[in-house]
Formats: structure tokens, C-alpha cells, sequence
């Protein structure tokens, strides 16, 4: 860091699409469940993914030409496997990326996922700069990376910066998993959700929680309780990699999630979406594991490990789940105009996967986010359910 750049504390008027904010030792941490609903799960894999800051950004007005952000992040090896990049900053100006760069230091988790243990070994903080900015008043968006913990110190920059609060945007909070969470996207701004929502010039909350939409009741208040303007639930793959319920609890549970948000919501447009295409789990069930001959390569590929014969004794594949949520939406649209379907397969389906596999068997790749972001602009934003 440069001596004489002005040092400005991480607040959360800062800070847009985190639900709230931890306050540490070294600055703060961005939720995206508040501590009450986090103190109810006891589930590691979630305590990861929802301090992911996915969709979490900084917004601020300045007439700097350089912007640091100093922050303290934690990053994930797993054993036996090659590297995972590094998390990604994304400065930008509107739609615009001005740069994007990554932060050196931090601490390092290392998953083996075959003992299913975890080692961590503490580091320092890094900072990530930005140099050479456009000159003059600009708005400016600095992206977190949407699968890398981060510790938020402070900014540093060549001249003031100014909070921009949300004005008129309209608030969309979405809920899905790993593909909601961006997995598999190389960048913060390019995973779905956040290409849908620059497409509807909507403010994003995004609680896409990788290998935990699991129908959790903690997940349903916290939605109730958010402010909101456009709710989308994308549910069901979770449910099948995990092996989590069978058929007969699939009916209530969403039924009751439902509930629950509309106890907060009673009107607010309600969009449920169904999985995208996952060859692999369309008619076999969960749970999905690892794909042990791929991993003897030093490849990661997943795989179905259930047995198709259970589907008709209850075990649920993405067929039978998209069927579910349909006849859900179906019999609830009686009494409830504001609530839609949206088929999965619409964003994502047989055609696509021939042009654009899923590279581990359920991820899409940065392409493959960006047309399902398009797409649920398209059917949502634009004249769509979410239409003004």
C-alpha cells in the first residue's frame, strides 16, 4: 500500500447483497445468513459456503485513480487435487470492468476429503489494487469473489470515498445452490445471478448456498424477514446430491418453506424454479460422490450413486422433482396469483448440454452461467414475471 493513500474502515454502508456483517479483530466479515439462522444449522459445508461472499459487493462514489482493498482471506486446497484459482476482485464502473486481480496472502484450508478432515495454517493480510482508473466522479462496484472467504479490513485510495446507498432499484433475493452460488464461474460478476440482475437492473441478494438448498426453515425466515421486492427459489439438486428426503416429504417441506416466506411476503412475485439439466441425475438418484477414477487422475468429476430402481419406493431424481414443484405451483396459484414456475430446463437443457457440458458432471462454466443468466432475464425481467 502506497503511504499516501487515505485509509477508509469497511462499513456496512459500504457494503451491498450481505445480510449481515461480522465484526473481527481485524474488520468484518459479510454474511449472507444472519448468526441466529447460522447457530441452527451445525453444518460445516454451510458455515463455508454462506461466508463465500457470492454476489456481495462494495459501491462507492470517488474521484480516486487508484482504489486498494485491504482485506485477510482464507483459501481452500484440497487434497490429491490440482490448485483452485484464486479468488477474484472485479472492480467496475456500471457494466464496465475496469480490472480484476487477485490478493496475495491470507490463510490456507486444506480439505481432504478422503479422511474428511481439515487443516488450516494462518497468514497475513493482502491488498488488491486497482491503478489507473478513469479520472473524475464515477461510481464504482468492487466485486468479492463469490467462492473465497474474506476477512474486509479497509480501502485505500488517492482521494475520498463516498457510500452510494440503493436507491430506486428494485430488491431481487434469490435462493439456490452451488449453480446459484457460482460455482465453476471464474469471476464475481460472471456467475448467474449477477448476469440476470444487471440485465434487470435489479439489486441482488444472493443466498445461492453451494451443497445447501436443502429446504433448511432457518433459510425460509431469513428470506421472510429480508426486505424484497422479487423473491426466485431455484430448488432441487441439492436435495438429490445429498439423498436428503424422499417423496413424501418433498411435498410439505417446500410447501412449508413456501409458507413461511409468504408470512413476510404475502404478494411479493414469487418466481420457483426447477433444476437445469444434470444428465447424470435426471432419472438416477443421489447421493453424488466423487468420482474415484477420476480422482486417481487428478481430475475432479462427479457421479451418481444411487440405484433407479428406488425411484418408484420414493428416492427423488430431477424428473421426478421438477414434476413436484410443478404441481405445487399449480395448486398454490389458486390462491396465490403472485407465484410462478419456471421449468429449469428452459435455462439450461438437453441442447445445451451437447454445446456446453457441465466440465465435472453438475457445474456449469463461466459461459454456461452467463446463458443462464440471459435466459432468466429474459423469462423473468424482461415483460416476464419480475416485468415492471
Amino acid at each position: 500500500m502506497s503511504r499516501d493513500l487515505i485509509t477508509k474502515p469497511i462499513t456496512a454502508a459500504l457494503l451491498h447483497g450481505a445480510v449481515e456483517l461480522e465484526h473481527t479483530a481485524h474488520g468484518v466479515i459479510p454474511h449472507r445468513l444472519p448468526a441466529w439462522a447460522r447457530a441452527q444449522s451445525g453444518d460445516p459445508q454451510l458455515a463455508m459456503v454462506e461466508a463465500q461472499p457470492s454476489g456481495v459487493r462494495l459501491v462507492f462514489q470517488t474521484r480516486a485513480t487508484v482504489v486498494e482493498l485491504q482485506a485477510l482471506r482464507t483459501r481452500r486446497v484440497y487434497a490429491g487435487l490440482p490448485a483452485r484459482p484464486d479468488g477474484v476482485y472485479v472492480l467496475a464502473q456500471g457494466n464496465h470492468v475496469l480490472g480484476q486481480t487477485t490478493m496475495p496472502g491470507g490463510h490456507v484450508l486444506t480439505v481432504d476429503m478422503a479422511a474428511g478432515s481439515a487443516t488450516r495454517v494462518e497468514g497475513a493480510p493482502g491488498h488488491a489494487r486497482f491503478a489507473n482508473l478513469p479520472e473524475g466522479d464515477k461510481t464504482l462496484t468492487l466485486w468479492l469473489p463469490h467462492d473465497e472467504a474474506v476477512e474486509l479490513i479497509a480501502l485505500h485510495s488517492d482521494a475520498p470515498l463516498v457510500p452510494v446507498e440503493a436507491g430506486a432499484q428494485r430488491r431481487w433475493v434469490h435462493h439456490g445452490s452451488s449453480i446459484s452460488h457460482g460455482s465453476n464461474a471464474t469471476a464475481p460478476h460472471a456467475i448467474w445471478p449477477v448476469v440476470a440482475a444487471a440485465q434487470g437492473d435489479v439489486a441482488l441478494t444472493n443466498l445461492g448456498f453451494g451443497g445447501s438448498a436443502l429446504l433448511d426453515p432457518f433459510v425460509a425466515r431469513t428470506i421472510r424477514d429480508l426486505p424484497a421486492d422479487l423473491i426466485s427459489l431455484k430448488l432441487g439438486i441439492n436435495l438429490v446430491n445429498l439423498d436428503l428426503m424422499r417423496l413424501r416429504a418433498l411435498g410439505p417441506a417446500v410447501h412449508g418453506f413456501l409458507d413461511t416466506i409468504r408470512d413476510g411476503h404475502p404478494t411479493t412475485p414469487l418466481l420457483l424454479v426447477s433444476p437445469i439439466l444434470c444428465p447424470m441425475h435426471e432419472a438416477t438418484p443421489g447421493p453424488t460422490l466423487p468420482d474415484t477414477a477420476a480422482l486417481a487422475r487428478g481430475e475432479w468429476r462427479l457421479q451418481a450413486a444411487g440405484d433407479p430402481t428406488d425411484v418408484p419406493r420414493g428416492k427423488l431424481t430431477l424428473q421426478v422433482i421438477r414434476s413436484t414443484l410443478a404441481e405445487i405451483v399449480a395448486q398454490r396459484r389458486a390462491h396465490d396469483p403472485n407465484l410462478h414456475y419456471l421449468d429449469g430446463l428452459a435455462l439450461y437443457g438437453e441442447a445445451d448440454a451437447q454445446a456446453l457440458p457441465l466440465p465435472d458432471g453438475l457445474h456449469p462454466d463461466t459461459a454456461t452461467h452467463r446463458l443462464i443468466g440471459e435466459r432468466f432475464a429474459a423469462h423473468a425481467f424482461a415483460e416476464g414475471v419480475f416485468g415492471r
